[in-house]
């Protein structure tokens, strides 16, 4: 397992992790604990050193998973999770506050939680899930967040940009107030390579590309045939024509595959890791198969440049969240 610097951490993390929204159940439907937490030990057996979660994967059941394979595994790695969004709007809409969306008990309560969930004395990254610019000068959540870092309850900070939206966090990475962005990336999404990941270099803020996989889409498992448990997240994703669009999308870059590339997920993760603004990849992982073919996508090789120009050619904006 290959590893990078996590910006202005300092630490040195896998560069394939382990996103831990599946296993969290809820929207992603049932999943085995025994198979999620056997995933989780797998994971760290093969050199993942970071798994991202949150508070909202299933009520904290996501996190307890976590702490779960830790006992078992006599280990623990870099875990990053997430403060949930009190107001009920997903996303959040324009005009609401930060008091509003994270005000400072909130935070601290989460964050407290969080740390019971996962048997932690400390987190390693506390993210807010969510992020609108606007809040940059309310200064009640950047209090709380100053305070838990002196209490010694978080290490690092940072949040998770909205769907499709990389252009909302741009004042954030400039304040210098955060460690870390964690966004949508991949190679339908190809926007934070405009503005957000220069930024973030500038300004030395790692970055965690999460949804590498279009929330299974350019996995390449996907059919007409394909499908989903009544009332999934991958249901409401993939509805109405969108199944159709996104398996005649991922037809279109099969002749790229080839060689030491030989599925679509590959293509998938080398494409985020191929870019130097990104500190690691987040799939989301279930089964001990997925962490193994996962993990062996990490070798220190970029894609070639000719094949990194043709994917350009497949940037594909839309936003199936809505």
């Amino acid at each position: 397992m290959e590893h990078r610097r996590l910006g202005r951490t300092g630490v040195q993390v896998s560069e394939i992790s382990f996103g831990a929204w599946g296993i969290g159940k809820g929207w992603w439907g049932e999943a085995d604990d025994t198979l999620s937490v056997r995933a989780l030990v797998r994971a760290l057996e093969l050199g993942v050193t970071f798994i991202d979660t949150a508070h909202a994967y299933g009520n904290g059941h996501s996190e307890r998973l976590i702490a779960r394979a830790f006992r078992e595994a006599r280990r623990r790695v870099f875990v990053a999770t997430k403060v949930p969004l009190k107001s009920a709007d997903w996303p959040p809409k324009p005009g609401t506050t930060a008091r509003q969306a994270f005000p400072a008990d909130w935070i601290i309560t989460h964050t407290e939680q969080s740390l019971k969930n996962l048997g932690a004395e400390y987190l390693d990254l506390q993210q807010l899930h969510v992020w609108r610019d606007e809040w940059l000068g309310e200064p009640e959540w950047q209090e709380a967040v100053h305070r838990l870092k002196q209490q010694g309850k978080i290490r690092f900070f940072g949040v998770s940009v909205m769907d499709h939206q990389p252009g909302s966090a741009l004042e954030l990475v400039r304040s210098g107030l955060i460690d870390t962005v964690q966004v949508i990336y991949n190679i339908f999404d190809q926007s934070p390579e405009e503005a957000l990941f220069p930024l973030c270099r500038a300004h030395d803020v790692g970055v965690i590309a999460r949804v590498p996989f279009d929330e299974r889409g350019l996995t390449g498992s996907l059919s007409l045939e394909t499908t989903f448990p009544p009332d999934s997240f991958q249901g409401f994703y993939f509805r109405r024509d969108r199944l159709r669009e996104t398996c005649e999308r991922v037809d279109r870059l099969r002749p790229l595959l080839g060689g030491e590339i030989k599925t679509a997920a590959q293509l998938a993760l080398k494409f985020c890791l191929s870019h130097p603004a990104v500190s690691t990849v987040i799939p989301g992982m279930r089964q001990p198969e997925h962490v193994e073919a996962n993990c062996s996508v990490s070798d220190s090789k970029p894609l070639p440049p000719e094949t990194l120009a043709a994917l350009r050619a497949h940037a594909w904006p839309r936003n199936f969240y809505q």
